[in-house]
């Protein structure tokens, strides 16, 4: 009898959620006191509020609508994993293809979720007004996220570094959904082996304000491994740009804790004046970590940031064609996951990306 794989997939991913829940509603049954295990979405008194459950309902299907199913299966299936201590919430809802490769244990799955909560309703109009470098609570005690990027003129916002895609998915009573790129924090094998969560807060003083940001100080980039993987895989004349800039990259992205490089064969770009060269080289690197079966997750022209201000990726061929090939602005990466690690994933294409050119400078 045929069926569809895709199908098969993502029963089995649902099937393999409903049983991480039910482990981690019972575990949570156990442990919390009777009068703290509310319904997640316990709505303020106001007219703009649904009631009850059928928040949640909606909320759910918002999501599903938005291709978040598997954030959705979980606020379906176990509300009370948000276990918020206020009526309010905004929800920071992950993309399916990252959260889908995450397997994590009951308890970390949940300490996952709650860091990705916060006990607070937040439109995206509230946060592209906060600062750079504010902090946002979420429902783990101690631990905050920090807004690290803000451009409110193109009403884009980072948060722990991690873009936030689709504002407003659900804003109805007491509760805000928008969905991210990715996770806001990465758990390595050692983590998931040894059930160990990876969590550590922002520093923030008083004011809500970011005083340090842990992933800055004890996760970065080990751009000079980076270098030699790029030149004993045949990438010479990249890895040459690339160390000619580094100092650069370095001072102005030294916060970054991933990274995925598209690398041509050739970078005729190479003896181009400094300036050039820093933003060709800048434009061939996306601010996350891809795996080639996540980037051809995506659907058809999503972007994915790269260091150069205003410039994203665009997935032009989003479904892997008869060949294999997946094509990142129309140019084909024709070896990847050359080099796969925690930190930072190497992906060979066919030819340098193509810049858009910036307007000439008018005098004044």
């Amino acid at each position: 009898m045929a069926f569809s794989c895709p199908r098969w997939w993502h029963a089995l991913v649902y099937l393999a959620i409903s049983v991480t829940l039910a482990v981690i509603v019972i575990s949570t049954t156990f442990h919390s006191k009777p009068k703290t295990t509310q319904v997640l979405l316990s709505p303020k008194s106001d007219s703009r509020n649904l009631h009850g459950l059928s928040l949640g309902l909606y909320a759910s299907r918002a999501l599903r609508k938005s291709g978040f199913k598997v954030m959705a299966t979980f606020l379906d299936i176990s509300p009370l994993l948000f276990h918020p201590s206020t009526s309010e919430l905004t929800i920071f809802a992950i993309q399916d293809p990252p959260i889908s490769n995450i397997s994590l244990p009951p308890l970390l799955t949940r300490e996952l979720l709650r860091y990705h909560t916060s006990p607070s309703k937040l439109f995206m109009e509230d946060l592209l007004k906060k600062p750079q470098g504010s902090c946002v609570s979420t429902l783990l005690p101690g631990k905050q996220l920090a807004i690290t990027k803000v451009n409110a003129a193109k009403g884009k916002i980072e948060i722990n570094r991690v873009l936030i895609t689709h504002p407003d998915i659900f804003v109805q009573g007491p509760l805000s959904i928008h969905g991210v790129l990715g996770p806001f924090v990465h758990f390595s094998p050692e983590d998931i082996e040894q059930d160990k969560s990876p969590i550590a807060s922002n520093h923030c003083n008083l004011n809500s304000s970011l005083v340090a940001n842990v992933t800055k100080s004890t996760k970065s980039v080990p751009w000079r491994r980076i270098i030699r993987s790029l030149g004993s895989n045949g990438f010479v004349s990249f890895a040459i740009g690339l160390r000619s800039v580094l100092d650069v990259i370095r001072q102005e992205y030294g916060g970054l804790s991933s990274v995925t490089l598209f690398a041509p064969p050739e970078l005729i770009d190479v003896a181009s004046p400094l300036p050039m060269l820093e933003r060709i080289v800048k434009f061939h690197i996306s601010t996350q970590l891809f795996t080639y079966r996540e980037l051809a997750s995506l659907p058809e022209k999503a972007s994915l940031m790269t260091l150069v201000p205003g410039q994203d990726h665009k997935i032009t061929n989003g479904v892997v064609d008869f060949r294999g090939i997946l094509a990142i602005n129309n140019v084909e990466i024709t070896v990847p996951d050359v080099v796969l690690s925690k930190r930072f994933v190497i992906h060979g294409i066919s030819r340098a990306f193509e810049m858009v050119k910036l307007p000439a400078a008018t005098s004044t």
